[in-house]
């Protein structure tokens, strides 16, 4: 996995979030509430659904474990917030620089392509992890979660 190094301008987005980590992941749950009612969200930019991860100040991928409490987000890119239904958020993503991987495959296989990504690319690339919200982008080839087929942007914040 080779990844496409960019640096994106800030994105807004509006969605719903759960505070959760991997030894209790509610995220199955997260993304049924949030599909069962993100064509209420107007202005959406079609730009696909981003699944957020936004980690405490302190966040090291060293320390990182299946009891982290992290916040996590299903969402869509907005041109503004004038209109956000009743009990969805708004969140500004912080634009900067991304190393952008694609992950091929269902989800079960995803936990391959982050240990490629953490352990083995980011520990021997130029740069580092940065403070910023991780996420990844489904988009047009994303097929559902059990497809051999779906295709998801995994997007990385580096310095």
């Amino acid at each position: 996995m080779t990844p496409e190094i960019l640096t994106i301008p800030p994105r807004k987005l509006i969605g719903m979030r759960i505070k959760t980590s991997i030894s209790f992941d509610d995220t199955a749950a997260l993304w049924q509430n949030f599909m069962a009612r993100h064509k209420e969200i107007k202005n959406n930019l079609n730009t696909g659904f981003y699944s957020m991860q936004l980690y405490a100040d302190d966040f090291n991928i060293e320390n990182f474990n299946e009891d982290t409490q992290f916040e996590r987000w299903a969402a869509v890119e907005v041109e503004n917030f004038d209109s956000i239904p009743e009990g969805m958020e708004s969140h500004t993503l912080k634009g900067g620089k991304y190393a952008v991987f694609t992950h091929i495959g269902p989800v079960k296989t995803f936990v391959q392509s982050s240990n490629h990504i953490y352990g083995t690319w980011l520990p021997n690339s130029e740069f580092e992890l940065d403070q910023r919200a991780h996420f990844e982008r489904l988009g047009d080839k994303y097929y559902g979660p059990d497809h051999p087929e779906s295709e998801e942007e995994i997007w990385v914040p580096i310095k």
